[in-house]
């Protein structure tokens, strides 16, 4: 009766613990909430807006104040995320509004891929074409940041900061070795010699045809980026190559001014003299004369467009293509999306953003069915980001005109299909198996043991009819021919730039440029762009957050960054069935 007390005791005081835990973390969240409910901002004369460059860049803001109230319950440090429509919508605000006289880049390490970050740079050049200045300040650059504030007209740094320029390098994490260790066979069946997601769990190392694809597009990224900060800094191509050699991060900040990649060597108490010294009638400005502009401020300036019965949808695709589940592009939930948009006889065109690696070949040809659908009604654009690759492009192919960022990565046209064989792995930890069939093949392809010669065909012959119809898609769609297909396809990745060159895509440009394309092909005069699917109200996100995303939330706050690993090993078990999928997760340093 005593142990049983002394459990019973224990049990409560767990149950009271976690309960107060819990209230803590819903005060947290109540707090970040009222915090950030302030009232519609109004700008004054002299404003200048303040982008911090801080956190993770994501293709559509969210409201999340609980994996934030999460992390800072736990000790840890707050991760940010900031959607690039917010940002691309608040600097097209800014360049309008004549009370912001320019814009501030804060710090330097935003994550992002580089085509969402080309975006941003695009639509700062095309802010400065009012004006209006740019300036840009941190401690520390790194080089995809540096990339987008080389447009500035003035770049800070601080007397003991730190630039990085070195080039790119990209590398891919193996699981074979692990994989042998625990027994564990991955056995293969795919079409296309460049199609090598599976590399990682049959080899140590790249194949030949892999690391030919990944030099050729990664070589085709580093020349964007050096054509383009050689036109904002106006150094030669050369000497950003020569610079990139002496890897500069680890040089004294000196040689960044010395070399003409930053103007000004400053703290950062002196970078409000400097803003100041933009601004028009310099000596009539005050300290109250002018203000900082906060980002989520800027978010809250009032709408001043006009109610129009025309729209122009866009439908975000963003995340991995599974056939179910709660995060990334889920085929069931996407569908009715596009159905209902389809459906809605106000919306003119469609703009389909598509940030894709891609994923499950089945759901793919379930929402490139819907979108196919939509497009015998209207109008149908494809904006690609940072990726539109393997399903990520067969859900893209059959679009009117398809746009791509130059540093895109897209194309991957093949198929693969992946069974483990955990025989090994059984007989380490002593387990047998035994049963009855009623057929020949009742218990075919099974985990348990090796493909038999009769299995691999079956399964080989899958994947080609898998092959051969994302192939006809592809073809259907770009109205070429299916041999020209095969000719770029073979799971072969492209950057944006050079697949316009063979035909996988019609433009270069941003979301934006998509939008224009399809108001045109809709011959619309006026227009409302509206987003779907809607995005979730802080009641519906709170109730998520408190039951199928606990778990989630919890890991990300513990391992920040390096939750991108753990995904990647996690999802290991998900990769079954037929994959249209980019060849790994890429790492691109």
């Amino acid at each position: 009766m005593k142990q049983f007390l002394k459990y019973t005791f224990a049990t409560i005081v767990g149950v009271f613990i976690a309960a107060l835990f819990s209230v803590l973390v819903i005060f947290g969240i109540i707090g970040a909430v009222a915090s950030s409910s302030e009232s519609t901002t109004v700008l004054k004369a002299n404003s200048v807006y303040e982008i911090d460059l801080e956190g993770s860049l994501i293709d559509r803001s969210e409201d999340d104040p609980f994996s934030s109230a999460i992390a800072q319950a736990m000790g840890n440090t707050v991760v940010k995320n900031i959607g690039l429509d917010d940002l691309l919508a608040n600097i097209d605000k800014a360049k309008k509004d004549e009370n912001i006289v320019g814009i501030y880049l804060k710090g330097g390490t935003l994550m992002g891929g580089y085509a969402s970050i080309k975006e941003i740079r695009n639509a700062l050049i095309d802010f400065k074409k009012s004006g209006k200045f740019v300036v840009a300040y941190s401690d520390n650059y790194t080089q995809k940041m540096y990339y987008l504030v080389s447009v500035a007209d003035k770049i800070l740094i601080n007397p003991q900061g730190m630039l990085e320029l070195k080039g790119l390098s990209a590398e891919t994490m193996f699981f074979k070795n692990t994989l042998d260790k625990l027994g564990i066979e991955m056995q293969i069946v795919k079409v296309g010699t460049y199609k090598s997601a599976v590399e990682p769990l049959i080899t140590t190392k790249m194949s030949d045809a892999n690391r030919e694809q990944v030099t050729v597009y990664m070589g085709s990224i580093w020349k964007t980026w050096l054509k383009e900060v050689s036109l904002s800094r106006k150094i030669s191509v050369e000497k950003l190559n020569a610079f990139a050699d002496e890897m500069m991060m680890f040089q004294p900040t000196e040689k960044a001014k010395q070399y003409a990649l930053v103007d000004s060597l400053v703290y950062g108490d002196q970078v409000d003299n400097i803003l100041k010294s933009f601004l028009k009638d310099k000596n009539a400005i005050k300290d109250e004369d002018w203000q900082l502009v906060k980002h989520s401020a800027m978010t809250k300036l009032p709408d001043t467009s006009k109610f129009d019965k025309n729209k122009v949808a866009i439908i975000y695709a963003v995340g991995e293509i599974s056939d179910e589940g709660e995060e990334g592009i889920v085929a069931r939930s996407l569908v009715k999306t596009i159905d209902d948009v389809a459906k809605d006889s106000s919306v003119k065109a469609v703009v389909l953003r598509v940030s894709s690696p891609g994923g499950s070949a089945y759901a793919s040809e379930q929402i490139w069915r819907a979108l196919t659908m939509l497009k015998a009604q209207k109008p149908l654009i494809v904006s690609m980001g940072d990726y539109a690759a393997s399903g990520g492009y067969y859900i893209s192919c059959m679009a009117d005109k398809i746009v791509a960022e130059p540093n895109t990565i897209t194309g991957s046209i093949g198929i693969f299909g992946v069974i483990p064989n955990v025989k090994g792995l059984n007989e380490k930890i002593g387990l047998t198996y035994d049963g009855v069939k009623t057929n020949k093949m009742s218990d075919a392809i099974s985990v348990n043991r090796p493909f038999t010669p009769e299995e691999r065909d079956l399964m080989q012959n899958y994947v080609n009819r898998g092959y051969e119809l994302f192939v006809k898609r592809c073809a259907d769609g770009r109205k070429m021919k299916v041999d020209q297909i095969k000719a770029i396809a073979e799971g072969r990745v492209w950057t944006g730039e050079d697949a316009l060159k063979i035909g996988l895509v019609d433009k270069i440009g941003g979301i934006n440029d998509a939008i224009k394309l399809a108001v045109a092909k809709a011959k619309l005069d006026t227009y409302n762009v509206s987003e779907y699917p809607e995005k979730e109200n802080f009641e519906s996100k709170l109730m998520k957050n408190f039951t199928d995303d606990m778990e989630t939330r919890f890991v990300k706050a513990q391992l920040g960054e390096n939750y991108a690993i753990f995904k990647q090993i996690r999802n290991l078990d998900k990769i079954n069935g037929l994959q249209a999928r980019l060849p790994y997760d890429l790492i691109i340093r």
